[in-house]
């Protein structure tokens, strides 16, 4: 008898080990993938929002998992960029180190450019969620995709939809003044705007730029009062942007138009709800989901059900992981050179976003554009 029951421990023990795991067929393999922005220092705010995104994109796609791998969930390595270059190079090295297939992120410009070089070395995959920069896309780097527009195409986009909107008006604005943070990001852009507007007929009065973060407008302001523009275009990060237009309407500097071109607050929810008198009228020329496609309202439900605002930061980033997923789905591989192919031959279009399918060409989506909000 005791034999009989010996033998019975020994096989329930060998059964939990061996037999159950079998039952239901081989248990699905994980797929490693880093997720990285800068979710502490000057950015924070907007990295968590990034991050929420991603998180929630990692959470409907493991619901089913990766069915070409036999549905692997996507095994998420989290990495905070601490809103420098440096400190996003040194999470790729670590994500590279820890076997990651992939890597999105990492929100910022300057941190993008830094975070797709050192990926490069490694030959692994980087999709870029929102950096505009489009040095990024330039370098001829094969690891690098960004599936939103770059600053170029949003600044052209910007300038012809002003004219049209200043040509309908009589054309009452004829002279602009551009305030922007200091980055890759604001520069950038303030550079296309200035030389993109005076071939519409506009004078660019001043270009000004301000350190980020930055704590006080009013000696900004107060020249913004001297040079009198008719237009002011802020491109700058949530914190300054919401600072600067609250500066203006405390100095009661009223501009014909405040016309943003990617600008942090201008097309946010938390911003209205927070400023409305300073967000009413403004402009902007930003990332937007299609308001025609009901998925996107969805996921904004879900985003405010968890207390959070739904950012633009929120559903690139949600968007730039199903991306991801897609390519993997379609290499049935782990490996990176698969999922590099994947993402090159990409025609992702189960997306809310106003670009129809995916075509990268050089890295960038080809598709990719802003709308105008107001």
């Amino acid at each position: 008898m005791s034999n009989r029951r010996t033998f019975i421990q020994q096989s329930a023990a060998a059964a939990s080990a061996l037999a159950f795991p079998l039952a239901g067929g081989a248990q699905p393999k994980t797929v490693k993938i880093g997720i990285l922005h800068p979710v502490t220092g000057a950015l924070a705010y907007s990295g968590q929002q990034c991050r929420e995104g991603a998180l929630m994109a990692v959470e409907d796609i493991n619901k089913t998992g990766i069915r070409a791998l036999g549905g692997a969930r996507l095994d998420v390595m989290l990495g905070d960029a601490q809103s420098t270059p440096q400190a996003g190079v040194a999470e790729i090295e670590k994500m590279n180190q820890a076997g990651c297939s992939a890597v999105v992120g990492a929100y910022a410009s300057a941190i993008c450019l830094a975070t797709t070089q050192a990926a490069a070395r490694y030959e692994l995959p980087h999709v870029v969620d929102v950096g505009v920069a489009d040095q990024i896309v330039e370098r001829g780097l094969k690891n690098t995709f960004r599936f939103g527009p770059g600053y170029r195409t949003c600044a052209q986009t910007a300038v012809a939809n002003l004219h049209v909107l200043n040509t309908a008006a009589g054309k009452p604005a004829k002279t602009v003044m551009i305030i922007h943070e200091e980055s890759l990001f604001g520069t950038g852009t303030a550079n296309l705007l200035a030389r993109e507007l005076p071939g519409f007929g506009y004078e660019v009065k001043e270009v000004v730029k301000h350190a980020n973060p930055t704590r006080d407008f009013n000696n900004i302001v107060l020249r913004m009062k001297s040079v009198n523009p008719d237009i002011v275009i802020p491109a700058n990060y949530y914190n300054e942007y919401a600072l600067l237009v609250r500066t203006m309407q405390q100095q009661k500097v009223l501009p014909k138009a405040i016309y943003s071109v990617l600008g942090g607050a201008a097309s946010s929810y938390k911003f209205v709800k927070e400023f409305p008198e300073a967000a009413n009228g403004i402009i902007d020329c930003n990332h937007w989901f299609n308001p025609k496609d009901k998925r996107s309202f969805e996921l904004k439900k879900r985003v405010e059900a968890k207390g959070l605002f739904y950012s633009y930061e929120v559903f690139m980033t949600y968007t730039a992981v199903r991306l991801l997923a897609d390519a993997i789905e379609r290499a049935k591989s782990a490996d990176r050179a698969a999922i590099l192919n994947a993402l090159t031959t990409s025609a992702f279009a189960d997306h809310f976003m106003p670009y129809g399918p995916t075509k990268f060409v050089n890295g960038q989506n080809q598709g990719a554009q802003p709308l105008m909000t107001q």
